[in-house]
């Protein structure tokens, strides 16, 4: 199964060098192309990237001006429809470090059922602590326990998200296709709980690769910076007023089809 891999760099030129080398440093199954998306300017880092030999298509796409994360991620894979689209679809942040290869598992996970619609690895931090990156949908009561209680762990042993986060995910491209990618609505944060809970009314599922295991830093700058805890707070609230927010709350209570695999 081919696989394209999108990855938007906003001024990360080390930590993407050093994705670009563990790509490269992976046996099959790796992805066939990968689309890098400028989405700052940074000649001076990105040059000796481009004038390398790749065992893999580089695609280098440069923006006109900076884009949010959805559209970016939109945008590489219109482009790689117009090449010849892959089947599989990943969505990479340029944090992430792969230790090993992931993707042998990511894979497995898919092929094991036609309604998993995006395959996630487990996320650890650099000390091999495990990252939070499988939640509950973020309704106001739980965002005040998580920030004022400190209660990060939502998910109860054995219980499935609603969302994980997209610094690493594998998709289907027809799950993609069928709920049209990214809301692009959002500039930045919350595009990926978003397109979880649709990929789910869908019908499509979501599984955990418990094999697939990557390095993530989590930047969490929204906790840090003005800029980003505005464009946080704005996610939120679209995503309240949203057809998808009101339809994930109305569902049953046992219609949650994420699973491991």
């Amino acid at each position: 199964m081919d696989i394209t891999a999108s990855i938007v760099s906003h001024g990360h030129g080390a930590q993407l060098a050093q994705l670009l080398d563990d790509l490269a440093g992976l046996a099959e199954p790796r992805p066939r192309r990968v689309i890098v998306t400028l989405n700052v300017p940074e000649p001076q880092r990105v040059a000796p990237l481009q004038g390398r030999h790749w065992p893999f298509e580089v695609e280098w796409l440069l923006n006109a001006r900076p884009a949010g994360f959805g559209a970016n991620h939109n945008r590489a894979f219109e482009h790689d429809a117009r090449l010849g689209g892959s089947a599989l679809l990943a969505v990479l942040n340029p944090d992430l470090r792969l230790r090993a290869n992931p993707f042998e598992a990511l894979v497995a996970a898919l092929q094991a059922d036609a309604r998993i619609g995006a395959a996630y690895p487990v996320q650890l931090d650099a000390a091999g602590r495990l990252q939070d990156h499988e939640r509950l949908a973020p309704t106001p009561a739980r965002l005040l326990r998580r920030h004022l209680l400190r209660r990060a762990r939502e998910l109860a042993p054995g219980q499935s998200p609603d969302w994980v986060n997209a610094a690493f995910l594998l998709l289907r491209r027809a799950a993609w296709t069928e709920v049209r990618g990214f809301d692009e609505g959002f500039h930045m944060y919350c595009e990926d709980v978003d397109l979880c809970l649709r990929l789910q009314l869908a019908g499509w599922r979501l599984a955990r690769a418990d094999a697939a295991v990557v390095e993530h830093a989590a930047q969490r700058a929204s906790r840090r910076r003005l800029q980003p805890l505005v464009w946080h707070a704005g996610s939120l609230l679209r995503l309240w007023r949203s057809p998808a927010w009101r339809a994930w709350r109305a569902r049953p209570a046992n219609a949650n089809r994420a699973g491991r695999a």
